[in-house]
């Protein structure tokens, strides 16, 4: 085997992370083969080198950018060689595809993308202009919540209530003004008081900044009178502990979105014979076209709208790039921390083993790695 035939990958090994050559693949009908360029990590990628998901992909990543290099028979010219995608690492028919989950991921020189995502439109062109540099690490989850924004076109809103300080619950405080109007006041509730002191010297933070040990009291105190959203941006550890938090602190008019991850047995006496996990299953990879909202009553009485979703549509990852383009500036920080694959794989080291989520001596919200070859 030839130097020619081969790829820089991060690969995990039970607990051992690395950079290691993998064989590259070439695509056959209706396959696309791409170089990744900006790859982010994100929540669920530390769960998984942490051993808290069973995710068999040793080569994990679903966020960022890529150039399409080599195209199998029958795949059209939309996607060409040369031409920069995004991929969307979730199928909405076929769950055997699942991009860095499932199968290997875009933390390498070269992933092979099967016929299956191909056909369905998960390869999407990025427009020009294009989205700049290192934040191309957003865009999955940016595309997260434009998702969430148009499903809340659908109701009443006041406030936008954010559990979560990873970077979807960050995204959320930053697009919410853009997308919703300067009209909407944001609370944003953090998992420490370290998060919330990130939060604190940032230009674009929410109207309120909270911690998780505040409580319900603080929550109610916090969100006033009027229409409340919630966007549950949270680990599958945490969703249902915020849940219920919301729904303690928020007796009037409330809609729930179930974002982060559940058990699939999650449920919660707060919402007595509500399936949560099954209805945030309801809606993924964009379809339905009009999304699933349910109609539940807690158990005193008060009435509250609930959906969920898992990955996106192509047309919320273009939005989400035009968005990334159009106001660079309000997003740019959050990309804390940027790397090649070598350091990279050292930082992922660190944060298997260490919860605290600092790298050098500073906060880490996103991980963008450049993992582009000198060939590319």
């Amino acid at each position: 085997m030839t130097a020619a035939t081969l790829h820089r990958a991060i690969v995990r090994t039970g607990d051992r992370v690395r950079v290691e050559l993998r064989p590259t693949p070439q695509p056959v009908a209706g396959e696309v083969l791409v170089a990744p360029q900006v790859a982010g990590v994100c929540g669920t990628d530390l769960q998984m080198l942490r051993g808290l998901r069973g995710d068999p992909a040793p080569v994990i990543g679903h966020e960022g950018s890529a150039l399409v290099v080599a195209a199998g028979p029958g795949v059209g010219p939309a996607l060409a060689p040369g031409t920069r995608v995004t991929v969307n690492p979730t199928h909405p028919e076929d769950p055997s595809f699942l991009l860095g989950h499932h199968l290997d991921g875009l933390l390498q020189e070269r992933a092979l993308i099967p016929a299956t995502a191909v056909r369905a439109g998960l390869v999407t062109p990025l427009p020009a202009p294009l989205v700049p540099g290192d934040l191309a690490a957003l865009l999955e989850p940016l595309a997260t919540v434009r998702y969430a924004f148009s499903v809340l076109e659908r109701t009443p809103l006041h406030t936008l209530l954010v559990f979560g300080d990873g970077t979807v619950g960050h995204l959320a405080v930053r697009a919410a003004a853009r997308l919703r109007g300067a009209d909407v006041r944001t609370v944003h509730v953090h998992h420490t008081r370290a998060g919330r002191a990130w939060s604190e010297d940032r230009d674009h933070r929410a109207d309120v900044l909270l911690c998780a040990a505040d409580g319900p009291d603080a929550v109610r105190a916090a969100v006033g009178e009027g229409p409340v959203a919630v966007l549950l941006a949270t680990p599958r550890d945490a969703t249902l502990r915020c849940l219920e938090t919301a729904l303690r602190a928020v007796p009037g008019d409330l809609t729930v979105d179930l974002l982060g991850g559940l058990p699939s047995d999650a449920a919660s006496p707060l919402l007595p014979g509500v399936g949560l996990a099954a209805v945030r299953a309801a809606n993924c990879g964009g379809r339905p076209a009009v999304p699933r909202i349910e109609d539940a009553v807690t158990d005193s009485g008060a009435r509250v709208r609930l959906f969920g979703h898992r990955g996106v549509a192509d047309h919320h990852l273009r939005d989400a790039a035009a968005e990334l383009t159009a106001a660079p500036e309000r997003y740019r920080d959050l990309v804390t921390h940027a790397a090649d694959l070598d350091e990279a794989a050292r930082i992922m080291r660190h944060l298997a083993v260490h919860r605290d989520r600092t790298w050098q001596g500073r906060r880490l919200v996103k991980l963008a790695v450049r993992v582009a070859a000198d060939d590319t």
